[in-house]
């Protein structure tokens, strides 16, 4: 894409990539968030309590899918990107899909500590908000900026990357059965690439 802009190809992956990097550590850094399994919070130092610290940190890594598939879809919107609108629902129904645990994440530590059913399922949901309303950042800020999407599309990538670096295959390998982290992610790449594949 950068390429049909007259661009040298390579400049904008790589500002975006290291853009959404940094924007995620910047987040990781300020937003005070807990993780599961773990006892010490992440970010600048506030008197919260544990399971809202939870619903951050699964809130916070919700902001990078949002990105991705908001770009995604202002790429298949803008028709002259090599994005389909099939790839862009490919890429939303993953997301989707792996929302449902990520839901669950949040859901059970606080079932744990006594809150409602109800209560457990609706702060789980809750956590997925940013999703839509990063997409929705994103299609809009992508639509007024074509020369941008390039980068737009890298940053998506970057911040992605982050999360799965930082939080999901650490958090992966943990306990006596990490081969089921592993054969999670080769599961979920399955998935997606057969997603992509068959609708993109």
């Amino acid at each position: 894409m950068a390429k049909e802009q007259g661009k040298i190809a390579w400049i904008p992956a790589t500002v975006g990539f290291l853009g959404g990097v940094l924007f995620l550590l910047a987040l990781d850094s300020l937003i005070p968030h807990l993780h599961p399994e773990s006892s010490k919070p992440e970010g600048i130092e506030a008197n919260l309590k544990k399971t809202t610290m939870l619903v951050l940190a699964v809130t916070l890594h919700n902001i990078p899918e949002g990105m991705s598939v908001g770009v995604t879809f202002a790429g298949a919107l803008l028709g002259n990107t090599g994005i389909t609108m099939a790839g862009a629902f490919a890429l939303a129904l993953g997301i989707a899909i792996q929302n449902f645990p990520e839901g669950a994440i949040i859901s059970m530590p606080l079932r744990g500590e006594g809150i409602s059913k109800l209560r457990a399922f609706v702060y789980g949901s809750l956590s997925g908000v940013v999703e839509p309303v990063a997409a929705a950042f994103t299609i809009l800020l992508a639509e007024q900026i074509v020369s941008a999407l390039p980068y737009l599309l890298a940053f998506a990538a970057g911040a992605m990357i982050y999360v799965v670096v930082e939080e999901l295959i650490p958090e992966s390998q943990v306990g006596e059965h990490s081969n089921i982290g592993t054969i999670g992610v080769a599961a979920g790449f399955v998935i997606m690439m057969i997603l992509d594949v068959a609708l993109g």
